[in-house]
């Protein structure tokens, strides 16, 4: 299921980094690596690749766009347009090459595995891999030469996944520059976004295309808002913060990667999928009535997709059923497969198309082993057997490690909510009911940007309602909000 995502602007304060603190012991989240996995990290980061790269494409100007401050850069991308008889475009997408640096077998292949994913609280992360590897020798950090995984997929004028030529290989890489995603939209939105770089108009004119593939495959994605904390005045200040553009064209060519990756798996009968079932037709029956309830018109034809798109977050009606449709993205899941079997769900509902997780070794586990099949594939040969044994038991240890990081999750955005709400108690706000269920309902506020439950059983969804500030409680991590 999509969630909002919180940050911290720092310094971050002494209350609420021992709030963190607490959530990172209960959930069992530990920033240390053991001795092994450290020093075979280190040793890792001194030697270099261990896998020799296949190809040079240091002249290629790549460049990485990222949020702010990033150093842990699983992806760089150059685009530029086809030349030849047929118009098109030519993505190069450069993969942090994570398996050159991480033994099989080892003490580091152990604890990444035992990991998972990187974890992200507001106050920092707890990284998959050691920081001399995922912020130093594997991130592909700018003017440095680092080895990659290589996508070259040509797509044709209209920007069709389905009908992509697509290469990968491993290969020597230098970005020239990292972006973060403010500037990136800043210069695209002023115009002067080809005066240094011809890739930042390309990935508006590819992302939009791929976008508009993405609604005609019944496509879906739902960028949720992030909510940002800010200390003005000795108190907190939570505040929705919108995605820009950019990060949905950006999204865009790593969706496009991984619907790559998936059909050469499937192609060759070995890979592990990223799966989501569709809704259940009774599911979107209720949002359709709850649609029909709050006055928000069903498109007539598009369906479930067709309908979430049309829906704009900042009305209270559509606030509402954008929450209630990303519960339909729920059961999200991984499915390995080998020898020719086909997986029981071979496609991705939101995706809409078979999909497959490659693009972020650095940050979540699966990656690196679905790169190495399709590296494989891709050059005619068997995938090492270090990665093909691996795939039966990474679905369980991607369901694991997602479990720890939602209740993270969860638990760091009840911490940061009630924090704001403290010294609010008394006061009155205004939101909108987001939900409704047998315990009651939870009710969206603009002003601060906070999502509650109110144990009130004839809030109404939809409805704009005034809340008093009862009580909120950082040790707890619960607030308590009555109507007014």
């Amino acid at each position: 299921m999509p969630k909002v995502a919180v940050r911290l602007e720092p310094p971050v304060p002494a209350d609420l980094a021992a709030g963190f603190a607490a959530i990172r012991r209960d959930v069992g989240l530990d920033a240390d690596f053991p001795p092994g996995a450290l020093a075979e990290a280190d040793a890792a980061a001194r030697r270099g690749p261990s896998i020799a790269a296949d190809g040079d494409l240091r002249d290629v100007p790549f460049v990485t766009i990222d949020p702010a401050g990033s150093r842990d850069l699983d992806q760089a991308l150059h685009l530029e347009r086809a030349t030849g008889a047929t118009s098109g475009y030519v993505v190069r997408y450069a993969i942090a090459d994570v398996a050159a640096f991480v033994t099989p077998g080892g003490a580091l292949d152990a604890e990444v595995r035992r990991r998972g994913t990187t974890v992200y609280l507001p106050d920092g992360r707890i990284p998959l891999h050691p920081t001399v590897l995922s912020e130093g020798a594997a991130s592909l950090l700018p003017g440095q030469d680092r080895q990659a995984l290589v996508w070259t997929i040509t797509l044709d004028a209209d920007a069709d996944p389905r009908t992509a030529d697509v290469r990968l290989e491993r290969a020597t890489v230098r970005s020239r520059r990292q972006y973060a995603y403010p500037e990136v939209q800043a210069a695209i939105d002023a115009g002067t976004a080809g005066d240094d770089d011809d890739v930042l108009p390309l990935l508006r004119e590819i992302g939009t295309l791929l976008l508009q593939r993405e609604a005609d495959r019944g496509g879906i994605s739902l960028p949720l808002p992030e909510q940002v904390v800010t200390v003005a005045g000795g108190r907190y200040e939570l505040v929705y913060r919108a995605p820009v553009p950019a990060e949905a064209w950006n999204a865009q060519l790593s969706l496009l990667t991984g619907m790559a990756a998936a059909r050469v798996m499937l192609d060759s009968g070995t890979g592990i999928l990223r799966t989501l079932p569709a809704p259940a037709g009774d599911v979107v029956d209720t949002l359709r009535r709850r649609a029909a309830a709050l006055g928000v018109p069903w498109p007539p034809e598009g369906g479930y997709s067709a309908f979430v798109r049309s829906l704009d977050e900042r009305v209270p009606e559509h606030a509402a059923l954008v929450t209630q449709a990303s519960r339909l993205l729920r059961g999200a899941g991984y499915e390995a497969f080998d020898h020719g079997t086909r997986p029981a769900v071979p496609v991705h509902a939101a995706v809409a198309a078979p999909y497959a997780h490659v693009t972020a070794p650095l940050r979540r586990l699966v990656d690196r082993f679905g790169s190495e099949v399709v590296l494989a594939r891709c050059a005619g040969r068997e995938p090492p057997a270090w990665a093909r044994d691996g795939l039966p038991e990474l679905p369980d240890l991607m369901a694991e490690a997602r479990h720890r990081e939602g209740n993270a999750d969860g638990m760091a955005v009840d911490l940061v909510e009630a924090a704001v709400l403290a010294s609010r108690i008394g006061d009155v706000v205004r939101g909108v009911v987001v939900d409704v269920n047998k315990h009651g309902a939870r009710v969206q506020v603009q002003h601060p940007a906070v999502v509650a439950p109110v144990d009130d059983a004839h809030l109404t969804l939809g409805e704009t309602v005034d809340l008093r500030v009862v009580s909120a409680d950082t040790a707890a991590r619960r607030v308590v909000l009555q109507p007014a």
